[in-house]
């Protein structure tokens, strides 16, 4: 499978007094590229009483994003499970050079989730309709 793409620049908001990001956001922006696996279809990552929740995650940071970076978070699918699904998220830095176009990898999280129904409070099976958008494949820039 392909991995899908997200991309998002990185704002004063972002960063601390010195133009570093935020350890916390490198977890925001993988969050936003899964959801964006459902906006693209024109559906919320939570419908019908279905979402997704993180049961484990593996970071590792490799170097730090600063004010200007643009991003790009790369998702594939581990593992997919009856419950649950595994991704891969890495976030890249493009270079601003013109000469040289190249995309250095600075995160990776390694994140299972599990599917949860939300009026039982439970664990449930992944929905077809949430497989279809998992396998569709897809890329979003957003600057």
């Amino acid at each position: 499978m392909q991995p899908k793409t997200y991309q998002t620049r990185i704002y004063y908001e972002d960063t601390d007094c010195g133009g570093i990001v935020y350890h916390a956001n490198y977890l925001k922006y993988c969050e936003r590229a899964r959801s964006e696996w459902f906006f693209a279809q024109g559906i919320l990552p939570q419908q019908n009483n279905i979402g997704f929740v993180v049961k484990n995650m593996n970071l590792d940071f490799l170097s730090p994003a600063k004010l200007g970076d643009l991003l790009t978070i790369h998702t594939e699918i581990l593992e997919q499970k009856n419950a649950s699904i595994t991704l891969k998220q890495t976030i890249l830095r493009e270079s601003l050079s013109k000469q040289t176009q190249t995309k250095k990898p600075i995160f990776v999280a390694i994140i299972t989730l599990v599917c949860f129904e939300s009026t039982t409070q439970k664990i449930t099976k992944i929905p077809q309709w949430a497989k279809e958008i998992f396998n569709t494949p897809h890329q979003n820039q957003i600057n």
